[in-house]
């Protein structure tokens, strides 16, 4: 079992089944942020007290028939169960499903009709220094998916000494070959204690964004502080969500 908590936005009508774990060894995940993080590979946030059963998933989202559910975590695709619930949500509730963010290690899927994926580098030596796997297959995967008709989005974390400007606008001229439609966002890496990184500048981000717009049509942007990475809800009225499992 891999999911944990299930969300739901009484108001936007989506719901969130959230998972543990991932398929990349990330030292500057933000997931690290949270206390409690055992700091083991591919477990950088606390591990729950406990997992939720398919069928105690299925029935909280029976109990609120949401519009959309969105499944992420951690990488959601670590779930074995998670091909039986898109069935569910897209055959019983009648839901459109997404990945609500993924490594892109998996797609696409049966019963999907969308994910936003995080393309971590361009190069291959820094996309193996940054998650420990090849990137050739993310990216394959996700012109797969977007050319099988999936609503795609793609985002990158711009970490100023790893993941540099060359190699944020090399994923966007990548993904304006697809389409110069994709929705595109680029993030400012929020330093994780223990690493060597720091975070970008408003000037840095800025040219990001400039570099990026070249080629993409959609291009947006986050440069979050620690603190506020922490309580999104402050900041998006997306994340004032209830809690139903």
């Amino acid at each position: 079992m891999a999911f944990h908590r299930i969300t739901y936005h009484p108001t936007y009508r989506f719901a969130t089944v959230h998972n543990y774990g991932c398929t990349f060894r990330c030292p500057i995940c933000s997931y690290k942020l949270r206390s409690g993080a055992d700091g083991r590979p591919g477990h950088a946030h606390p591990r729950p007290e406990r997992f939720l059963a398919v069928e105690e998933i299925r029935a909280a989202l029976r109990s609120v028939a949401p519009e959309k559910v969105y499944f992420m975590g951690g990488e959601p695709t670590v779930a074995a169960e998670l091909p039986e619930l898109l069935a569910f949500a897209r055959d019983e509730l009648k839901a459109r499903t997404y990945l609500g963010h993924t490594n892109g290690s998996k797609l696409p899927l049966a019963n999907l009709n969308g994910a936003n994926v995080g393309l971590k580098a361009w190069d291959e030596a820094v996309h193996l220094a940054y998650t420990g796997r090849p990137r050739q297959p993310i990216f394959d995967n996700f012109a797969t998916a977007f050319r099988a008709g999936l609503e795609m989005k793609a985002n990158v974390v711009y970490v100023p000494g790893l993941v540099d400007l060359d190699q944020v606008e090399a994923v966007a001229a990548w993904l304006a070959e697809l389409s110069r439609n994709i929705p595109f966002h680029v993030m400012g890496y929020i330093p994780v204690p223990g690493q060597p990184y720091a975070r970008p500048s408003g000037e840095q981000m800025d040219e990001a964004v400039r570099l990026c717009r070249k080629h993409l049509t959609h291009v947006a942007a986050s440069h979050l502080t620690s603190q506020e990475a922490l309580d999104l809800s402050a900041r998006d009225d997306r994340f004032q969500v209830q809690r139903i499992a």
